[in-house]
């Protein structure tokens, strides 16, 4: 299937009329009637909106299904709310992270009639708040056949190399007792702050596991997030808590990995006080077995490392799909005063989409 005739549109200036238009997370209404008023004139693909969140789908009865999907919200602005260029720099909220990657689809998806796998694209709702409140849960609440597909690409910010899998994340409260006294007589009650100093310097001290997984080197960590403690300014408090950020690499799952830090923490508390696990999200594997995203890296000679952080890559593991991150932008700018993305980057992307969508590797 030869698609060289179609002439390429311009993606760059497509994401800069899509940074134009201000969609902070659940303020998402404006940029979806822009997509959907898009989309909808598309002869080859039947669109759905689910409250926020749209699906276009080609069917043309092929054997494979890629999903491209991007999230269409943005963290509020700081002070970069108006879109602008300089010398091929996109620069504006929401450019990195990830309104270049929802150009690419957006482009793709009203260019490419004729495609050798049925592509889903799926622009989804605030993905920058709580994961309670992401459009794919309310999407799969509805219609949940919407989301099959036997690879799932997402347009998260990667400097448009593949980011493969990601790193879970865990969220704990370690609550600490004492004893409450004057601070003039310190030695009547115990101070719970003070219990803090060993498992502080354990957590300091954590040798964190880099398990290799595809090629992909993980990297666990385990942090203090938050600290707190104090009655007064003359009292022994008798009560201090930390919350407790921990990232799961994805060869295990979080029950296990909830065993095993409570194991850790063990040794550091005594009878009354208490670890609450307060909330978890999974990890996913890399994916790369599968062969259309293989011959995307091959044939576009891109460089491959594991995904750190957290993405929605994980709703897809969790349903048995291959997922990864691939989009332009550097991951490092998101959410900055700084944000940009480069033209060159929103074009490899759209370019390397494109070839693996309409010839099948």
């Amino acid at each position: 299937m030869d698609n060289s005739d179609i002439k390429t549109p311009n993606v760059f200036d497509l994401a800069h009329e899509l940074v134009s238009i201000p969609s902070e997370s659940f303020q998402e209404q404006e940029i979806v009637a822009y997509l959907e008023n898009r989309l909808s004139a598309v002869p080859w693909l039947e669109t759905t909106r689910i409250g926020d969140n749209l699906i276009a789908q080609s069917h043309g009865a092929k054997d494979l299904r890629v999903l491209l999907g991007g999230h269409t919200d943005t963290v509020p602005p700081q002070g970069n709310a108006q879109a602008k260029v300089v010398d091929d720099v996109l620069w504006g909220v929401g450019s990195a992270d990830m309104k270049g990657g929802v150009a690419v689809m957006l482009s793709l998806a009203e260019t490419l009639s004729e495609t050798a796998v049925d592509v889903s694209y799926v622009f989804y709702a605030r993905e920058e708040v709580a994961h309670e409140n992401n459009g794919l849960l309310e999407i799969d609440s509805q219609r949940p056949e919407l989301l099959n597909a036997d690879l799932a690409i997402l347009g998260e910010p990667t400097s448009g190399n593949i980011e493969a899998g990601c790193q879970g994340t865990m969220r704990f409260v370690l609550e600490l007792t004492g004893e409450r006294a004057h601070t003039a007589r310190p030695w009547m009650g115990r101070n719970a702050i003070h219990r803090l100093h060993g498992v502080l310097r354990a957590i300091d001290e954590y040798e964190p596991r880099k398990p290799m997984l595809e090629g992909c080197e993980y990297c666990e960590a385990i942090q203090v997030v938050k600290v707190n403690g104090g009655v007064a300014g003359n009292v022994i408090p008798d009560l201090s808590t930390l919350t407790i950020n921990h990232r799961v690499a994805p060869d295990r799952d979080l029950l296990r990995a909830e065993t095993e830090i409570r194991s850790f923490l063990e040794p550091y508390m005594e009878e009354g006080d208490q670890l609450t696990l307060v909330d978890a999200a999974p990890p996913a594997k890399p994916g790369l077995s599968n062969p259309m995203l293989a011959s995307m890296i091959r044939n576009h000679d891109l460089e491959v490392k594991a995904k750190l952080g957290w993405t929605d890559v994980a709703f897809f593991d969790q349903r048995n799909i291959p997922a990864v991150n691939f989009g332009p932008g550097d991951a490092s700018l998101a959410h900055t005063k700084n944000e940009r993305v480069e033209r060159t980057s929103i074009e490899g992307c759209f370019e390397a989409l494109k070839q693996m969508i309409t010839l099948g590797v």
